[in-house]
């Protein structure tokens, strides 16, 4: 009866080792493990992107500071669009272009970033081409979009009478 016992108690210090094992697994080893690999993880990802863009404070202050500069730069659309077309007017007058129409501004054209304004002039071909230089070279004015060079009849008391326009489109940022 004592040699089954001292069999039995080989078996139970087995069996006690492997449960003890398992116990420590679950309560201390397997919360280690876990937290061990998720540190590796974070490393690798900390490694792979050292832009300080990532952190949301830093795009929180960037974005209020933008709003803030955004503000101070804010244009008053009339004021604008009546210096720009009070130095445009100079320039055609310097090159001999009479300055004939400024539509009111197409509803197509107005976003909340650009200004796009529609300018019809009249004069021969060589002073035309003078003044769409010049606006090229002005600063201040904006950016030529476009220009279109058009012929048009007049009918007069002495008969027909042909005009050459150029229509020409400038974008300015507001």
């Amino acid at each position: 009866m004592l040699k089954n016992i001292a069999v039995k108690k080989e078996y139970l210090l087995i069996a006690g080792t492997i449960l003890l094992l398992f116990a420590s697994y679950q309560l201390a080893f397997k919360k280690t493990i876990e937290a061990w690999q998720l540190n590796s993880s974070l490393e690798k990802e900390l490694s792979q992107s050292n832009d300080i863009a990532i952190q949301p404070d830093y795009l929180e202050r960037k974005d209020k500071n933008l709003d803030k500069l955004i503000g101070l730069y804010k244009a008053d659309t009339t004021a604008l669009r009546n210096n720009l077309i009070n130095s445009v007017s100079l320039l055609a007058d310097k090159e001999n272009v009479k300055l004939s129409e400024v539509p009111v501004q197409d509803v197509a054209n107005i976003s909340d970033y650009f200004i796009i304004e529609r300018l019809q002039f009249e004069g021969d071909y060589f002073s035309l081409m003078k003044l769409s230089s010049r606006l090229q070279q002005e600063n201040g004015i904006g950016m030529i979009k476009s220009e279109i060079l058009k012929v048009s009849e007049v009918n007069t008391s002495t008969g027909k009478l042909k005009r050459l326009g150029l229509e020409v489109m400038l974008e300015m940022v507001k």
